[in-house]
């Protein structure tokens, strides 16, 4: 325990996600003891984050404007939408250039020990855009846990009653990775999702 203000920095650094006691100790002592670090415009950025970003009227995703850049971009396609859990999924997609269609944030995923059910994510919303007759396939690429996987399930039962193709993303072994220290679940998938090899 440290005295003060320098302890009121370490607790508040460590409510941030994934910063543990170590790592927000490690952070208010770089701020402490960097000269260049530029304390004045993190603050700055931060209250600019609070003011100016919400979250797009349409997709869910972060945006400066009430809709965002790829919700306005008249390249997407309209015809199909694939389904994340939280706005940085959709960065990873993203970064893939695979996908060329257009998303929707559900806000979260399926937990009950959480208390978040499916009235706490945006479905509502999903079900409202998927009324419009253009939408032909819907893609669940919620995260391949157990609440994803609840997630997944709930929708892909809840899509069926409409005329749309759903799909969910593949599982399995990540490239690089050794069998032996793949978990049982997604070795499963593996052998699931595994295709025939072009001759």
């Amino acid at each position: 325990m440290y005295e003060g203000i320098v302890q009121e920095l370490i607790d508040e650094l460590g409510r941030l996600p994934g910063i543990g006691p170590k790592s927000a100790q490690r952070i208010a002592f770089h701020i402490l003891q960097t000269e260049s670090f530029d304390v004045t415009r993190l603050a700055e950025v931060l209250i600019e984050v609070r003011d100016k970003v919400h979250f797009c009227s349409i997709c869910g995703n972060v945006s400066e404007q009430d809709t965002c850049t790829i919700c306005r971009d008249p390249r997407r396609s309209l015809n199909v939408i694939c389904v994340v859990e939280e706005a940085k999924d959709v960065v990873a997609i993203e970064r893939t250039r695979e996908f060329r269609g257009r998303y929707h944030v559900l806000g979260g995923a399926i937990s009950p020990i959480d208390g978040i059910g499916p009235d706490n994510l945006r479905i509502r919303e999903l079900m409202q855009r998927l009324a419009d007759a253009t939408i032909e396939e819907v893609i669940i690429a919620t995260d391949p846990n157990l609440e994803g996987e609840a997630t997944a399930a709930y929708l892909s039962r809840l899509l069926t009653t409409l005329d749309i193709r759903v799909t969910r993303l593949a599982s399995g072994l990540p490239v690089g990775g050794d069998l032996e220290y793949a978990d049982e679940v997604t070795l499963g998938r593996a052998f699931e999702g595994r295709r025939l090899v072009e001759r």
